[in-house]
């Protein structure tokens, strides 16, 4: 009986043996899958090929030590990461006189999440700096030059305060990122009305609209349209959705709420709230990405017009606590849809 084999075998990590000839001495199915077929009898430095593990190994047959290092490898739709650990193992191998025995560990998932972390910090950080950079300047120049000119001092405490109201509705879109990241997995239970939410959407963003110059519009079904959901978070939603098409679409937002029909997506009779604009549309290569992180479209004019690159990413975030989905489409110089379907 291959008594190394069965061992490796009831294993549930891939794991393989070298021993003090360097050849693999055994290997379980995980560890073909992840490394390749006919590893038995090879020299595994043929096998494995990463400098770092390949040193590993070699201090552990000689010194007969634990040790810890990394593989990296890719399985064809994404680079992986494992931890490995090695063990050395008395009386098997050649002469009986020992092996190491490896194991991996898959850490891609945790390498993917501090990569994203830091990214988010990374970007948090450059967000804060940009406004913060400015105000310092204009606090240095109203110390100096501009102290005693009246008209300089209004303009540049006006730009300061523009910069202050940005970075104050940017630490509020992370407080209220961090809130629905933390309640997604809750799904709502309150009784919403969708149309007298859309209503007061519309009739709390006139004033932005009027300055514009943009002329909103809905269409609602004289029927009462009930879902099960969070108030405040759809009408964050509605809000967020209706403001980008004022900002950034044409003369004119339509809002249409359709009742509840079959939805194939959702397997379940779904209601949908459509928001369109006549604007000049979007990329369709910036689509998939528009709900990610601080990701725009159109970085300078996000930017000149408040926007934190958060708000689609609240919005993603909300739906799927509501178990529903977001569905955009757009057409460059025909204007964009964004759908919210939600169960009903």
């Amino acid at each position: 009986m291959d008594l190394i084999g069965e061992f490796l075998g009831a294993m549930p990590l891939p794991a393989l043996m070298v021993d003090h000839n360097e050849r693999v001495i055994g290997a379980n199915a995980a560890a073909v899958t992840l490394l390749g077929q006919s590893l038995k009898d090879r020299h595994f430095s043929i096998v494995l090929r990463q400098p770092a593990l390949i040193d590993a190994i070699e201090t552990c047959l000689r010194d007969q030590s634990a040790a810890t290092t990394r593989y990296l490898g890719a399985d064809g739709a994404q680079d992986t990461t494992f931890d490995v650990s090695l063990r050395y193992v008395n009386g098997v191998g050649n002469a009986q006189r020992g092996a190491v025995l490896l194991s991996f560990f898959d850490v891609t998932e945790r390498e993917q999440a501090g990569q994203m972390r830091r990214d988010f910090v990374s970007n948090v950080s450059h967000e804060l700096r940009t406004p913060l950079t400015a105000m310092l300047g204009f606090i240095e120049t109203l110390r100096g030059a501009a102290k005693d000119d009246p008209v300089a001092r209004d303009r540049f405490l006006e730009i300061m305060e523009n910069e202050g109201n940005r970075m104050n509705r940017l630490v509020d879109d992370l407080l209220s990122l961090n809130r629905v990241e933390s309640q997604e997995r809750v799904r709502p239970r309150e009784q919403v009305d969708l149309g007298r939410h859309l209503q007061s959407t519309l009739h709390t963003l006139a004033p932005l609209a009027a300055e514009a110059g943009t002329k909103l519009s809905i269409d609602a079904p004289e029927d009462v349209i009930i879902v099960l959901g969070d108030a405040d978070q759809l009408k964050q939603v509605f809000t967020n959705l209706i403001e980008n098409a004022i900002k950034y679409g044409g003369p004119n937002v339509h809002v249409v709420l359709h009742g509840p029909q079959r939805d194939r997506s959702l397997r379940t009779n779904a209601v949908r709230i459509a928001v369109t604009d006549d604007g000049p549309g979007i990329n369709p290569t910036h689509l998939p990405r528009l709900t990610e992180r601080f990701y725009r479209a159109d970085s300078h004019r996000s930017r000149a017009k408040g926007g934190t690159g958060l708000g689609l990413a609240i919005v993603k975030h909300i739906i799927n606590r509501h178990r529903g989905r977001l569905k955009m489409e757009s057409e460059l110089g025909k204007g964009t849809t964004f759908s919210v379907i939600l169960p009903a």
